[in-house]
């Protein structure tokens, strides 16, 4: 027994002293902290003291090299915040090693050569005992001592492309030195990208392409709203704490989480070019919750020359005709900065010895390349020629009695949706060898069209034999052009009527193929045929699964009609006012209604090509399907009927109790309008009934007002739902919801969320805090007279609205 102790003992002392004289060389799995006699290699990491973050040696997706870098920890996906060494990538990270040398941080190849340092001076870094920290913020700090506060170095203001919370992006005014955001130069390379995000003197950011040309700025910070005037977003609100300091010795912005949220939130300068704030899903996946620019072709230069740009495609970026990708890699990794290459060379002269010479190609319906010349002459030819004479050529356009070129690349061509007003054409330099090519293809194209064309007059005349009941006059894209006479038939002369709203009447009808639309009767339209088509055209492709599809539309004389798809389960205002029935929606259902009409509404402000305001949002203008998936309508016509949200519009033709405080006030409309309606609807999904009613004695009773006083005490919201629901609803998704609902409908707009935040709130992304009272509903507590004024003065100008709030409207 004792020789076995005893030979166990000996075995066990080696190995506790190999042990310790390697934790005295290299790490030991995860600590926080490298001191003096230590170092970090190959697959070692450290790990922060909470385990958000660590820190260690990585490898991009297929590239070969290694870099040093800071990643969340907790996340199923390698997010990494912070590189290191990002321009000097290492072959072998097992060969390389991080240590403190000489008061510094240092990473030293296999040859004992610096790759990186943070290259403190010796009277800066003067520490007998330095030790770096990876904190659990993502911040890597050199400190003077283990319990010492004085930090020598850290990464925070160093960052590469990801600003965390808590870190600063500003300009630190006694030694003229600034931090930036750069974007990574493709997904597998993190060495300095083409985008930056850099603070100015002026107290605003700009977004600058290759750190010489800015493109997008946030305008400057507005210090009495606490906020920017091009980001909204990065206000102080229930999310986060956004905070600009400045004084003599810096100008910073900074960010924080409030309440302490464990949701993760970054803040990235993509290499799309865009920057952008996102948070970690429990669906184990980052959400980007908003961007700046909001679209990715306002980008400068993001496809890369010799390319065209649109917003209606996946990938966004295409090669000119004649042109072909130069760096099929670099696409994959979304770095498309080299753009497209020419498939035939130029010729570069009027003629050759075979007779060939260059060619143009016209390209319609864009936006014109950037960095254009122009050139003094008398018509389109004169044009032509200038362009033709000159080698270095390669664009020219002739409009408005104007000659203009570009000479070399041409960049930020853009594809405009079909109608346009802003759209222009320009002619493109090919070699003529390209036009046989093209020629190849058209005439193949145009026997396919002959084909069609043939089979299409069959097929007209076999249906005229049918005496078929509609006839398609024209397509617009992928919407119809219905003949009224068509439609009268459709709608059996309009006899079934299915409400009545602001925009006109809506009737049902049934297609030749059996299937149910639903037609809308527009009233008060004076647009001309083209605007209309226009106007219509730009509605019929926007597509989202909470929107209602519109099919076709009508356009024959004075007769303006929309066809959409029909709704089986019509719409919201009955399943809450007007059941005759047993039938009430569950509160499940009224919930993912809720957050349905949110994503709809959100894709209309923020992922459409120009920000969509609807202007009339209410239950009747929330449709069912068969599942009971919502389905936001009348979305676009606002700006149909030609409503200027410019200045203030008094013919507003809104629902009284939905609308705004601004449409009365004298200020621009924006999309914080439909949010301010959206927070009245959410009241009437918690409670089942109109917001406004009158009580026996007579008088209005305001619903919000109750509630906003009820989720301000944190009272018991289940007094708040809807009796036929028998209190069968979520606590946590009541207190949700009603809270969204109070934000949502303060009276200035800025303290509004937008309807993105609304969607992650919805989604239990982010959390939401107590709201503040609304300053009009607090009026109405304190003086219960108010409330008959509060509900009709918002609609004193709606004399054309002949329907009262119980109407229907498709």
């Amino acid at each position: 027994m004792g020789s076995k102790n005893s030979g166990a003992w000996s075995f066990t002392l080696p190995s506790f002293l190999l042990c310790l004289s390697l934790c005295t060389t290299h790490l030991c799995l995860g600590s926080d902290t490298i001191s003096a006699n230590q170092s970090l290699s190959g697959n070692q990491t450290l790990i922060s003291s909470g385990g958000n973050f660590k820190l260690g040696f990585f490898t991009p997706g297929n590239s070969p090299y290694s870099y040093l870098g800071i990643w969340f920890n907790k996340i199923s996906v390698r997010t990494v915040v912070w590189v290191a060494n990002r321009d000097n990538p290492v072959i072998d990270r097992y060969s390389t090693e991080l240590k403190i040398s000489g008061g510094n941080l240092v990473m030293v190849n296999d040859s004992r050569v610096p790759v990186w340092s943070t290259n403190l001076s010796t009277s800066s870094s003067g520490s007998s005992s330095p030790v770096a920290v990876l904190g659990d913020d993502g911040n890597f700090t050199l400190k003077d001592g283990l319990n010492s506060s004085a930090t020598l170095w850290q990464s925070f203001n160093h960052p590469t492309d990801t600003w965390l919370p808590g870190a600063k992006i500003g300009i630190y005014k006694r030694k003229n030195t600034s931090q930036l955001l750069t974007s990574w130069k493709n997904a597998e390379d993190p060495s300095t990208g083409l985008f930056s995000l850099e603070p100015q003197p002026s107290i605003e950011y700009f977004i600058r392409w290759n750190r010489s040309f800015h493109y997008w700025t946030t305008g400057q910070w507005d210090r009495k709203n606490r906020g920017f005037a091009n980001v909204p977003e990065m206000r102080p609100n229930h999310i986060c704490n956004f905070i600009y300091v400045d004084n003599e010795n810096e100008s910073y912005f900074t960010y924080l989480r409030k309440n302490d949220s464990n949701t993760q939130l970054r803040l990235v300068m993509d290499l799309s070019g865009q920057v952008q704030m996102l948070s970690w899903l429990p669906s184990q996946q980052w959400n980007m919750f908003w961007s700046q620019p909001t679209r990715k072709c306002q980008v400068h230069n993001f496809c890369g020359p010799f390319t065209v740009c649109s917003e209606n495609t996946d990938n966004f970026c295409s090669c000119l005709r004649g042109f072909s990708i130069t760096s099929e890699r670099d696409w994959n990794l979304s770095d498309m900065s080299s753009g497209c290459k020419r498939n035939s060379n130029l010729s570069c002269a009027l003629s050759t010895s075979n007779g060939e010479k260059d060619r143009f190609l016209l390209h319609s319906n864009m936006k014109l390349p950037t960095d254009s010349q122009s050139l003094p002459v008398r018509n389109s030819k004169e044009c032509r020629l200038s362009c033709l004479n000159n080698c270095s050529c390669t664009a020219y356009a002739f409009e408005n009695n104007a000659c203009s070129i570009w000479l070399g690349g041409l960049f930020n061509v853009q594809q405009l949706a079909q109608g346009d007003t802003t759209a222009s054409s320009f002619y493109l330099r090919l070699a003529a060898s390209n036009f046989e090519d093209l020629s190849k293809k058209t005439v193949a194209g145009s026997v396919s069209a002959a084909l069609a064309i043939l089979a299409i007059l069959l097929f007209g005349i076999w249906r005229w034999r049918r005496r078929a009941t509609v006839t398609l006059k024209s397509v617009e894209g992928s919407l119809i052009a219905f003949a009224y006479g068509d439609l009268l038939i459709a709608t059996k002369n309009f006899s079934e009527k299915l409400g009545e709203g602001g925009f006109g009447s809506v009737f049902k009808g049934t297609l030749p193929d059996s299937s149910q639309i639903a037609v809308k009767k527009l009233e008060s339209i004076s647009q001309g045929e083209k605007q209309f088509r226009t106007e219509v055209s730009t509605i019929g492709i926007i597509q989202h699964v909470n929107l209602v599809r519109l099919r076709g539309f009508c356009s024959q004389g004075d007769k303006r009609l929309l066809v959409y798809d029909f709704m089986p389960n019509g719409s919201l205002d009955y399943y809450l006012f007007h059941r005759k029935d047993s039938k009430t929606l569950d509160w499940k259902t009224r919930y993912q209604i809720a957050l349905g009409t949110a994503r709809g509404l959100a894709y209309l402000h923020d992922k459409c090509r120009d920000c969509i305001i609807h202007c009339d949002i209410k239950p009747e203008n929330i449709l069912l399907d068969a599942e009971f998936c919502p389905k936001v309508a009348d979305f676009g016509l606002a700006k149909l009927v030609g409503r200027d949200f410019s200045r203030v519009l008094t013919t507003m033709r809104g629902t009284r109790g939905y609308l705004a405080p601004e449409w009365i006030s004298g200020v621009a409309i924006t999309a914080k309008a439909d949010v301010y309606s959206y927070g009245m609807m959410l009241f009437e999904f918690v409670s089942g009934r109109r917001n406004s009613e009158l009580s026996e004695n007579g008088a209005i009773k305001f619903f919000p007002t109750l509630a906003a006083r009820k989720i301000s005490e944190g009272a018991d919201l289940l007094d708040l739902l809807d009796p036929n629901l028998e209190t069968n609803a979520a606590s946590e998704e009541l207190t949700r919801i009603c809270r969204v609902a109070c934000w949502c409908v303060q009276d200035e707009e800025t303290h509004r969320p937008s309807m993105g935040q609304v969607v992650h709130i919805l989604e239990r992304v982010l959390d939401v805090n107590l709201p503040r009272i609304p300053r009009a509903l607090q009026l109405l507590l304190d003086n219960q007279e108010h409330v008959v004024f509060f509900t009709e003065s918002s609609s004193s100008n709606q004399s054309s609205q002949t329907k009262s709030n119980t109407s229907t409207a498709s």
